[in-house]
């Protein structure tokens, strides 16, 4: 993996604990020269994670749709900055960069990144990993609602294992590392059997 995908909050949170996350991630990227693709914010998580990658010259790529392309928002010392018409573009083009995707914290744009990227791995449009960095239990309760899915036939048990979690950043990159994809299938299998 050369180039990952973060989707993280805009936000910090109201626990110290998240950025130092998001810091020891960044670290992580530079020690291991893996490009960072994000949203292109200076603000909250995103402006952490790629101030510390920066700060140590490593690569950072931002994908920022124009609507968000404020002087608060946009991160104006990443070099690459890419500006796209809409958020749906934005998907687009972050997923043509990667090779995988990571989640750190964050609220609903973030979960919306995160289950997108599981949609296409679960009907085998992408093949990459999908990692959660589950940093002080924050996705516990997303954790609980997916074996729900399961429980009630809406997820088929084995897509679970899309998902890879790990409340350190080591083990959830060396499960991004090993990820075998699913074999793929010739016709895309119906969710419910």
């Amino acid at each position: 993996m050369k180039r990952l995908v973060v989707f993280c909050g805009s936000s910090l949170g109201f626990n110290e604990i998240y950025k130092n996350a998001a810091i020891e991630l960044g670290n992580y990227f530079v020690k291991e020269n893996i490009e960072l693709v994000y949203g292109g914010g200076k603000i909250g998580m995103m402006g952490i994670l790629s101030d510390t990658i920066l700060a140590k010259n490593g690569k950072v790529i931002g994908v920022i749709p124009k609507l968000l392309e404020k002087e608060e928002v946009v991160h104006t010392g990443v070099e690459e900055m890419i500006v796209c018409k809409k958020m749906s573009e934005r998907k687009v083009i972050m997923s043509k960069l990667v090779d995988g995707y990571l989640t750190l914290p964050g609220g609903f744009g973030t979960l919306d990144e995160l289950f997108e990227a599981l949609t296409l791995n679960q009907l085998q449009i992408e093949q990459k990993p999908v990692g959660l960095l589950n940093v002080n239990g924050f996705f516990d309760a997303l954790l609980l609602q997916i074996d729900t899915m399961i429980k009630e036939g809406y997820i088929k048990p084995e897509n679970k294992n899309l998902l890879l979690v790990d409340t350190t950043v080591e083990g959830l990159m060396q499960q991004m590392h090993q990820y075998k994809a699913p074999k793929k299938g010739t016709v895309i299998q119906k969710i419910v059997r």
